[in-house]
């Protein structure tokens, strides 16, 4: 039972983290039809703005701080004016496949300029253990559960509570009769890239202590981002939270109790299955989109 327990609680953790960058995928989806197939990439790259920023001279904090700043002007508004914005008129598909190109570059271009080696990241959090029911629980794990569900939950206030999160949501709905009502539905996109930026350095600098930071990160995250989503459900944020815990914990009890060479293909059955049974997502709502 103490074993299933800090699986549990350690699969909730990750889980919450790549409930981060899916709820990345399903807001640019929500605000623009972006399929953002760089986003594991967006959450390797602020990991190496922080070192960068400590190389600087910078303490942790300030580097975060840096990183963010970054992130926000290179991920968010960079690529919205560079990228999404020269190709969305010419399709999803031309769109996916110019994302897709972004990520090899920019996990190239780290590569190339910062090395092939994982660097190590400073924690987080300290490196205490707990005794939970006789269960060993890090506080990094129950740090990140935390960090990651109060972004999150304030992203859920600030969009439903609030009156430019108000307009965001008609912006995405609508965005035709949102500016027929007086939105600025241009600007509500950009406010949603951003967010979608800083929410890949949240991931980041939560992750990074536990991968360390090195270019390949973003391989792995991005792909397993994707299938939470979907698992969830594209067009909801609560079904991408869902999706992350989920394919988080699914994670952890494969390699503990199937078998730790094939843990990676366990989402991907959960993937089919979904797709097979619900394909929706499992809160997700049907859309007349084309894709």
């Amino acid at each position: 039972m103490a074993e299933l327990i800090q699986i549990l609680i350690s699969g909730l953790a990750a889980g919450s983290i790549y409930a981060l960058a899916a709820v990345g995928f399903t807001l640019l989806w929500q605000a623009s039809q972006t399929i953002n197939f760089a986003q594991g990439e967006f959450v390797m790259l602020p990991g190496f703005f922080v070192l960068i920023g400590m190389a600087l001279g910078l303490p942790m904090w300030p580097a975060v701080l840096f990183a963010l700043v970054l992130s926000l002007l290179v991920l968010g508004a960079a690529f919205k004016k560079l990228i999404v914005e020269p190709m969305l008129p010419h399709g999803t598909l031309p769109l996916v496949i110019a994302t897709i190109a972004l990520g090899l570059l920019m996990k190239e271009s780290v590569k190339e300029f910062y090395g092939a080696t994982a660097q190590p990241f400073p924690a987080v959090f300290p490196q205490t253990v707990y005794n939970v029911a006789g269960a060993s629980v890090s506080a990094q794990d129950i740090g990140n559960l935390i960090v990651s569900m109060l972004a999150i939950g304030g992203l859920q206030l600030f969009l439903n509570r609030t009156r430019t999160g108000r307009c965001m949501q008609a912006s995405a709905q609508n965005p035709g009769v949102a500016e027929i009502l007086g939105v600025d539905v241009k600007r509500m996109v950009l406010y949603t890239f951003l967010i979608n930026a800083a929410l890949a350095t949240i991931a980041s600098v939560l992750i990074s202590p536990i991968y360390l930071a090195k270019f390949s990160n973003g391989e792995t995250l991005g792909l397993v981002a994707f299938i939470a989503a979907i698992v969830g459900g594209f067009n909801q944020i609560r079904g991408a939270l869902v999706g992350g815990l989920l394919v988080g914990v699914i994670d952890n009890l494969s390699a503990v109790y199937v078998s730790a060479e094939y843990r990676q293909a366990m989402p991907l059955l959960l993937l089919i299955a979904i797709i097979l049974l619900r394909p929706q997502g499992l809160l997700g709502t049907k859309e007349g989109r084309a894709v």
